[in-house]
């Protein structure tokens, strides 16, 4: 399929909604116009029928637990789900088995991708307490950029030596992702919660076990050495009021030095979620109160928060059921991303435009992906049609992660993912994903 054209779609690029249709050869956006005509036997036509055309979402935050962790998920099963969520592209963490914390483990993942990836790929590398001449050595400009937990997360690579981190901090000009959590004041209000509990912590303890000031405390210490050093810091999944008055809504996104980002399962999840979902929505940080979404919500629309990500995190349901202190944090997400982001739209409480620039040009620009995010001549196209009315159900027969389990398990979207394209190419239409595979290394402009 070299040449494809989609007519007549709602084309949501750039804060506006244009109708027209799309030509794309050899994986490349060649014209978008109104009433295209492009004739040939080998041109492969799609009508769109009304329905609306967004770029490939970019993930900028998940889990593929490869190598390693593979009876959880693996980079074929997860990037399979990735693209029947519409998401084209992704950046995966290093807290696998081995970690990533070599430049050679790095480039066995990419080669593995390379073999088996449904969605383009690109990698963080992993810093610790004492691989500092190994991040000196990685090339920015064929990596996603630097991954540092400052609060222990599954995988533990925990940052915790105060003078490596400054020198991280100093010596490198990779983009820095960073969990904040304050790895103290965690244990501090773990040990309080064993005491009276044992291992059975009721799971509606968990925000205040990993609390607001568990999360304030390490990201504000992030910013503070961000600005004292010079480097360019972007904080993952906040998930506190509190933490919202750390951040610029006024700078562009492209001059900004610290930039932030909020997760699909902190806006849709509160606390009051917890009786019912268990340990399915334990998440590090801790999804929290509605006050705290409702801040989420408004910095977001602010521009305070710059990007939508998912944290795909897949354990399996076995590990998740286990009591509070044994069962791990995260779970399975990009099959469910866009359509949950579709459904806030049908709430009135966000618009096309902004799902659109928060999930696809905005990770484009913070990570300087190149040629990807936008519906533009040039571009590679990484596209998704989406129709806004027809109404499905997630159930365990349509969840395509490998852990089988979903936290949307029951809830209905209004908004279906009809076809999702990589390069050019036809990955995904109504259910069913394309054994062919057409991803691409990501590549950067730095």
């Amino acid at each position: 399929m070299e040449k494809v054209l989609i007519k007549d779609a709602h084309i949501v690029n750039e804060g506006t909604i244009m109708r027209g249709d799309v030509y794309i050869e050899n994986g490349i956006i060649q014209e978008i116009s109104q009433n295209l005509s492009v004739k040939g036997p080998d041109v492969h036509v799609f009508d769109a029928e009304g329905k609306h055309l967004l770029p490939g979402v970019i993930d900028d935050q998940v889990h593929f637990r490869e190598p390693g962790l593979t009876h959880k998920a693996t980079i074929e099963s997860e990037s399979r789900a990735a693209v029947a969520g519409g998401i084209t592209s992704f950046i995966e963490m290093p807290n696998t088995i081995p970690q990533t914390t070599t430049i050679e483990k790095l480039e066995e993942k990419f080669s593995r991708a390379a073999e088996t990836s449904y969605a383009n790929y690109s990698f963080m590398f992993g810093g610790t307490n004492d691989n500092l001449e190994e991040i000196k050595k990685v090339d920015k400009t064929k990596v996603a950029g630097l991954k540092l937990f400052l609060g222990s997360s599954t995988g533990n690579m925990l940052v915790d030596d105060e003078a490596v981190l400054r020198e991280i901090f100093k010596s490198t000009d990779l983009l820095i992702s960073v969990h904040c959590e304050d790895e103290e004041t965690i244990r501090k209000n773990l040990e309080i919660y064993k005491e009276r509990y044992g291992d059975d912590i009721p799971i509606n303890m968990h925000p205040i076990i990993r609390s607001d000031e568990a999360c304030y405390l390490s990201s504000s210490r992030a910013i503070a050495l961000a600005k004292e050093t010079g480097a360019r810091l972007h904080v993952f999944h906040l998930s506190t009021a509190k933490e919202m008055e750390l951040f610029d809504k006024k700078t562009p996104l492209k001059d900004k030095k610290i930039t932030a980002e909020v997760c699909i399962h902190h806006l849709w999840f509160s606390d009051a979620d917890y009786d019912e979902k268990q340990t399915l929505i334990k998440w590090n940080p801790a999804v929290k109160t509605q006050k705290d979404q409702d801040a989420l919500w408004e910095a977001l629309l602010d521009d305070r928060l710059d990007v939508i990500a998912t944290d795909h995190a897949p354990h399996t349901l076995e590990e998740k059921q286990n009591v509070y202190t044994k069962a791990p944090s995260g779970g399975p997400l990009v099959q469910h991303a866009l359509p949950a982001m579709l459904e806030m739209y049908h709430e009135g409480r966000i618009s096309l435009e902004k799902i659109v620039e928060k999930m696809c040009h905005n990770p484009a620009i913070l990570f300087e992906v190149e040629k990807r995010g936008y519906i533009k001549p040039g571009y590679y196209a990484d596209l998704v049609l989406v129709d806004l009315n027809n109404p499905w159900t997630v159930t365990t027969d349509n969840i395509l992660y490998k852990c089988k389990w979903s936290p949307f398990e029951g809830s209905t979207f209004k908004s279906r993912i009809s076809h999702t394209f990589v390069n050019g190419r036809l990955a995904y239409k109504n259910f069913k994903v394309y054994d062919e595979r057409h991803a691409q290394r990501l590549t950067f402009n730095r």
